[in-house]
């Protein structure tokens, strides 16, 4: 049986894996403020923002 996945693009997936590590990192600032906790998703969204551009600029040469 082939691969259904086979050609596509997964670097996508650093925008949601910088979303994840940002709510994780956010926890430990919850209960100083709730300020920080947005702040380190939003640097997580940006982090995976800028790693999905990388790599998509990277993988077409």
């Amino acid at each position: 049986m082939g691969d259904s996945n086979h050609g596509i693009d997964k670097s996508t997936w650093a925008i949601g894996g910088g979303v994840l590590v940002g709510t994780g990192v956010g926890f430990f600032f919850l209960q100083e403020s709730v300020f920080a906790f947005v702040g380190s998703i939003l640097v997580g969204l940006g982090f995976g923002l800028l790693i999905t551009s990388i790599l998509s600029t990277w993988k077409r040469g």
